[in-house]
């Protein structure tokens, strides 16, 4: 199975954004997708469920952190392809979403447990998530 069919079946089952991006990816930089899903978990609805940074945007970004993150703290290895690949992201993901942020993206406040409950009656985040999820994976995908 696919690193983007992973995420979408992790999704699927439960798991918020951010772990399902991370969880795909981890296995090939030797981080059990268990331990993945833990540090992910808070990520989820927009950073803690606050709207805020899109969970999948989050996992993306951790995964990036795997294959590019200072490992070195004598300062031979900079953050700089981290941080590029990060900026890279985040344009292709605002092409196709408009914005890396959950609350513009789904277009009510999830932070707002009435909102959030009404938009899940209505099945907003059902037909959003799972798309914002498959695209984060595929454009990750390319940068690593």
């Amino acid at each position: 199975m696919s690193k983007i069919e992973q995420a979408k079946t992790a999704f699927s089952q439960g798991f918020n954004c951010a772990q399902a991006v991370l969880s795909a990816f981890s296995p090939e930089f030797g981080l059990d997708p268990v331990m993945a899903y833990r540090v992910a978990a808070a990520f989820g609805g927009g950073m803690g469920h606050m709207g805020d940074t899109c969970g999948a945007v989050t996992g993306a970004f951790m995964v990036i952190g795997l294959k590019y993150g200072m490992t070195v703290s004598d300062g031979s290895q900079s953050h700089r392809d981290a941080f590029r690949n990060a900026r890279e992201f985040s344009k292709k993901f605002k092409e196709l979403h408009g914005s890396i942020v959950c609350r513009e993206i789904l277009g009510f406040n999830i932070s707002d447990r009435e909102v959030f409950r009404e938009a899940l009656q209505k099945g907003i985040p059902q037909k959003i998530c799972p798309k914002l999820v498959q695209d984060a994976a595929e454009i990750v995908e390319t940068l690593i």
